[in-house]
């Protein structure tokens, strides 16, 4: 009886209290991505311990030694390999949970798809004819802060078309990640390297 007359009593704290808990199911909600799901792994001080270094390197290692049992490509073809290969590594390091890692894992797939679609427009265009050069309007130019994100946007896998708080974050997480893959993939070419450290080493020098 006391409680309901003091809050009848106090309308304004009732309100400011009614407005607080707004705020906050506010920011619970703009915490989710457009998955639904929370968005609290694009973290780039994870990227700088050595643990997620080592767990990189030991599940990297895997993988190459898994793809080159499986095919013998050429120098070219097998450069391009370790490249995707460490890209799709990482992605699978950060768990799928950032949206550039997201767009890496499904890399493969959607270009597999584009260059089917290619090939079925290119036939069809044949077919029909449909090759006429075509009147192109002038593209507007647009200012230069727009064109830097949207060339940032193109950088980082999946990121062309969110906003820029967001893209912000995105490739920040997504720099952080590059750079301990060129630390890990450093310091594993120099372990494989023959006459690097543990590199084939017959031992230490004699003076």
């Amino acid at each position: 009886m006391m409680a309901s007359s003091s809050s009848v009593a106090n309308p304004e704290a009732n309100s400011n209290r009614s407005r607080e808990s707004k705020r906050k199911k506010r920011r619970k909600i703009g915490a989710e991505d457009s998955t639904g799901q929370f968005d609290n792994s694009t973290d780039p001080a994870r990227w700088r311990s050595e643990s997620e270094e080592r767990i990189y390197a030991s599940k990297l290692i895997d993988a190459l030694r898994q793809s080159r049992s499986t095919t013998t490509p050429s120098p070219v073809a097998g450069g391009r390999a370790v490249r995707e290969t460490a890209d799709r590594v990482l992605a699978v390091t950060a768990k799928g949970k950032s949206r550039w890692s997201r767009a890496i894992l499904a890399g493969r797939l959607s270009l597999r798809l584009r260059q089917i679609n290619r090939r079925h427009k290119h036939k069809k265009a044949k077919v029909t004819g449909d090759n006429r050069l075509k009147k192109t309007e002038p593209r507007k130019r647009l200012p230069p802060l727009q064109r830097k994100v949207r060339v940032l946007g193109r950088l980082v896998p999946g990121c062309r078309k969110i906003s820029f708080p967001n893209l912000l974050e995105e490739a920040t997480d997504y720099i952080a990640a590059l750079q301990m893959q060129v630390r890990a993939m450093t310091v594993l070419s120099e372990l494989l390297t023959p006459g690097g450290e543990g590199g084939g080493s017959s031992g230490p020098s004699q003076p």
